[in-house]
């Protein structure tokens, strides 16, 4: 019998929804958390039963009974603590995005490939039911030739502390790029990107970036498909809504516009009246081992209410954390890179990066560095 991996969970803010799943997983040891604040590791620690808890991430990536660190740091410690815990010999999950620079997403594409050490970026969209519902209607073929992907992520950041004000909304933009690349399984190639409306003088003085609203459009690898995504975080009214909407030749599937609705399903050469069709997403639990799958729907642990309740956050992630620990755990037991790994989530992630490069000068096509796409894929 293989022995168990020993992960410690960094950040426990977010963080801590993913202690049961790691404590509930057959492949997984909890082995420490780390958080800098004494009350809350404390609270943490003592809910979870987790004995061993460290206030220092240098300390902790010292301790040899340590394999892998799932990081769920402020966005701005990405990439110094995924370089870190690489460099001390440890295998990395991390949430999104993978880095704020295109040469931290090279160190760490750099570092993985240079170490054998497994680095997953923890992309919640592609294990929600509903990208799971669309990506198996593409494999069995249903949706035919896929034409044309895109997706939005709008949210309203106001009033959000420390690094948040004024951030450009495409520096935050997995949520989008992910889905798009992944459901055909193809690297971005090249990105143009404009902005649109401002925000306030008090929040665009963080980052000198002006704009509302930034699309962009993505040319992909095979030559012959494109994706379109839409960012907001700031003085932009809308519920908030992360969607994916695929077209195909022969089906296509399209997010809800409000929170709680079904998805539509759009048959080709129907009578005009019978195309769209509402869809009950189905519930894929049925991937993960028997002792995760309650908490594709509840698990998220209420420090004030003391008890297990049903997901918030989670809820809101369309099931996708027993997933993404199911698939890091997975890669690490068998040896093999997770989904995505370090090259794919530096290629997801500076298409955000140089979308808003692209937006600064006026919607400038920028071809996605050579180190984040597959050897072979077109150039731009």
């Amino acid at each position: 019998m293989l022995d168990p991996i020993r992960v410690a969970v960094v950040g426990l803010g977010f963080g801590a929804e993913f202690l049961p799943i790691y404590q509930a997983h057959p492949r997984a040891r909890l082995e420490a958390i780390c958080q800098r604040n004494a009350s809350a590791r404390n609270a943490i620690g003592d809910a979870f039963g987790v004995h061993k808890r460290y206030a220092s991430y240098a300390e902790l990536l010292q301790d040899p009974e340590i394999d892998a660190v799932h990081i769920n740091t402020p966005i701005p410690d990405h990439a110094a603590h995924s370089i870190a815990a690489l460099e001390a010999g440890k295998h990395v999950a991390c949430t999104v995005p993978m880095a704020t620079t295109v040469e931290d997403c090279r160190r760490i594409t750099e570092l993985s490939a240079r170490t054998g050490l497994k680095y997953m970026m923890m992309e919640t969209v592609i294990y929600s039911r509903e990208f799971l519902f669309m990506q198996e209607l593409y494999r069995q073929g249903e949706l035919g030739r896929i034409q044309f992907i895109q997706a939005t992520h709008q949210q309203d950041m106001d009033g959000w502390p420390n690094y948040w004000p004024g951030l450009p909304p495409m520096f935050y933009a997995t949520h989008c790029v992910g889905p798009c690349l992944a459901l055909p399984n193809l690297d971005a190639i090249a990105v143009s990107c404009v902005g649109s409306g401002r925000i306030r003088e008090d929040l665009s003085k963080h980052y000198g970036s002006p704009f509302a609203v930034e699309s962009a459009h993505i040319s992909l690898s095979d030559g012959e498909t494109a994706a379109r995504i839409c960012r907001s975080l700031f003085d932009t009214a809308r519920q908030y809504r992360e969607s994916i909407d695929v077209y195909g030749s022969k089906k296509s599937v399209e997010w809800p516009l409000v929170d709680g609705e079904s998805l539509l399903l759009h048959t080709a050469k129907k009578p005009e009246n019978e195309i769209p069709e509402r869809i009950a997403c189905p519930d894929f639990a049925h991937l993960l081992p028997a002792a995760i799958r309650r908490f594709t729907t509840s698990g998220v642990y209420d420090l004030q209410a003391n008890e297990h309740l049903s997901f918030t956050q989670g809820s809101g992630h369309g099931g996708s954390h027993p997933h993404l620990v199911h698939e890091f755990l997975s890669a690490l037991t068998e040896d093999r890179d997770p989904y995505p790994n370090a090259r794919q989530a530096a290629n997801w992630t500076c298409v955000g990066l140089l979308a808003h490069a692209s937006a600064l000068a006026g919607g400038e096509t920028i071809p996605l560095p050579t180190f984040t796409r597959q050897q072979g894929a077109q150039n731009a």
